[in-house]
């Protein structure tokens, strides 16, 4: 009889924890965990690129935050010259493919000639994010410090006119199928040859390259990626929220992201995404309980 993956059983395990979540809590709950799976989604891409590529990031909001202005213009009407666009579908796939091409711009930068790695690739990155936070900040067009507010839900419509997704439950199996698609279709990716490439560059960049991979190219394509994913969570997280403001794209966020999947794992994308639900789900109940003091017990796990 074939055994079971680790990683695969603890997927089907949570897997149906949470299809029953709703039927047995609160809708108050159930409306918490929507914007966890967002989270989630958002640990799976950083999972990839540091836990398979071997690529430690820490300015990895920046994506996330690109993908919730970008749904955020579009489903507000604010795209120059467009101001009847109003699609949430269009703001989706403009959260996945802005991020995404500015991830592979950046990574031919940092990889094409001289490639950057470890702590000189995370300091940059980390420049990047501080960066990133302060032209959100005097972008008046972005709302400036105050960011852009009362971002509508999701939309079914083709341009917004349809039905409006904001009721809890149905958001919250929206947002579990989402990351249940994103963490099967990122597992199979790491098995392509694509995958395996990039974990042959994680385990010896100098062998892989002596091999014959283009290893710029394949650091460029998992940023790209990694960068792409980001967006999709951070879309999934504002239509939720229905608020985008800097520190969606700052620094701050990128610690937290860190946390989540050092705690959870990187070496499983599964379990990267338990750490951003388990650790958000902490924060929540440890601030009510301990007060100001509830980042030390964080601290200490």
């Amino acid at each position: 009889m074939a055994r079971i993956p680790t990683a695969t059983l603890l997927a089907l395990v949570a897997l149906v924890l949470f299809l029953v979540l709703p039927v047995v809590t609160a809708s108050w709950v159930a409306a918490d965990f929507g914007i966890y799976f967002a989270y989630a989604v958002f640990a799976v891409s950083l999972g990839f690129l540091w836990g398979h590529a071997g690529m430690l990031s820490f300015g990895h909001a920046v994506y996330f935050g690109i993908g919730a202005y970008a749904m955020s213009v579009v489903t507000l009407g604010m795209v120059p010259g467009l101001p009847d666009l109003k699609s949430t579908w269009i703001g989706l796939v403009a959260a996945v493919i802005i991020p995404g091409l500015v991830a592979a711009v950046l990574g031919w930068f940092l990889f094409a000639s001289r490639a950057l790695r470890g702590a000189f690739l995370g300091i940059v990155t980390l420049a990047l994010s501080v960066l990133a936070e302060r032209l959100a900040i005097n972008a008046d067009w972005l709302g400036g410090m105050n960011g852009l507010m009362s971002v509508p839900p999701i939309n079914l419509g083709l341009n917004g006119e349809g039905a409006d997704l904001y009721d809890t439950i149905p958001v919250y199996y929206v947002m579990l199928a989402v990351l249940a698609v994103v963490v099967a279709g990122m597992t199979w990716i790491q098995h392509r040859p694509f995958g395996l490439a990039l974990a042959a560059v994680r385990e010896n960049e100098l062998r892989a390259a002596t091999l014959g991979h283009n290893v710029a190219r394949l650091k460029i394509g998992a940023l790209a990626v990694a960068g792409a994913l980001a967006g999709l969570s951070g879309a999934l997280f504002v239509v939720q929220f229905g608020f985008a403001s800097p520190s969606l794209i700052g620094f701050a966020l990128s610690a937290d992201v860190l946390i989540w999947v050092a705690l959870g794992g990187r070496d499983f994308l599964v379990a990267a995404a338990l750490g951003a639900i388990v650790v958000r789900t902490l924060e929540s109940r440890l601030s009510n309980a301990l007060g100001a003091t509830w980042p030390l017990a964080i601290g200490a796990l």
